[in-house]
């Protein structure tokens, strides 16, 4: 399983203010141009093992999806604080141990052809993805105050179970606390900050949590904030764009990757 490196590097391959270069051993670091959203949230329901089988069924070679902490500290895959808008059971996710959300119901809202698609584990997500080939960026989505603790449970979840002969996953967050864990934790693993919009201070945020790329909401991403970020040295992702002409035009502006809802749709856009 993969190994928890205690020298203080991150990916970028050196700590926060040290402008050596990476290290010759690492492999660069690179986004897939078409990543499937929380699966393929258009097409399966979002943040199921049916969703990461028809994102790897569409040709996709890497997968987004969410990851929470159950009542009990179990990292799930899962988006909403609670649990009404997937299960239809009017409970939060933080008060719900493992045991009873593996028994509730996640695919039959989207589509009778999904009934009886459970809430998964992200051990059970990453022994998938590894069976399909896909390499994970797992977003940590914290229910509130537990952005330590899920990104903790993550780190050890990885550690535990994600093959050392293998790529490691990716780790993303808008929590930049969520971050500073996973660095401390795995640091030999890639981050990426979140961002509805270009922070004013990315540069040292993305530097002190020894990032390797950004994800910022496509809506209004112009072509000088794609600019900005990749002369700076880092891989930008947009997300979540399902408009095959908008898609074209941010890959034109330089994007790296585009984080869809309709991995097919877009793949096929971009040729």
């Amino acid at each position: 399983m993969i190994g928890l490196r205690a020298d203080g590097r991150g990916d970028r391959g050196h700590p926060a203010g040290d402008s050596q270069k990476p290290e010759p051993d690492r492999p660069p670091f690179a986004l897939p141009r078409v990543m499937g959203h929380r699966g393929a949230a258009a097409v399966a329901p979002e943040n199921t093992l049916a969703g990461l089988r028809t994102a790897a069924a569409m040709g996709m070679t890497w997968v987004e999806f969410d990851v929470m902490l159950s009542g009990d500290g179990v990292p799930v895959l899962f988006h909403d604080d609670n649990l009404k808008r997937i299960t239809g059971r009017k409970a939060s996710m933080a008060r719900t141990p493992f045991a009873e959300l593996a028994k509730l119901e996640a695919g039959a809202w989207f589509a009778p052809g999904f009934i009886g698609e459970p809430i998964p584990s992200l051990e059970q997500a990453l022994a998938l993805a590894v069976e399909l080939g896909v390499t994970p960026n797992i977003e940590i989505k914290p229910t509130p105050r537990r952005d330590a603790a899920t990104a903790a449970a993550v780190a050890e979840t990885i550690a535990r179970c994600w093959p050392e002969d293998r790529p490691g996953p990716l780790i993303s967050s808008f929590s930049r606390q969520a971050l500073g864990v996973a660095r401390d934790r795995v640091p030999a693993l890639p981050r990426a900050l979140i961002a509805w919009r270009l922070p004013r201070d990315w540069e040292a945020a993305a530097e002190t949590l020894q990032c390797a790329s950004l994800h910022l909401r496509a809506l209004r991403l112009r072509a000088k904030t794609v600019a900005k970020v990749k002369r700076a040295g880092y891989q930008l992702a947009a997300f979540t764009v399902n408009d095959p002409k908008k898609a074209r035009r941010l890959i034109r502006f330089g994007v790296d990757c585009i984080i869809t809802d309709r991995p097919d749709v877009i793949a096929a856009a971009l040729g």
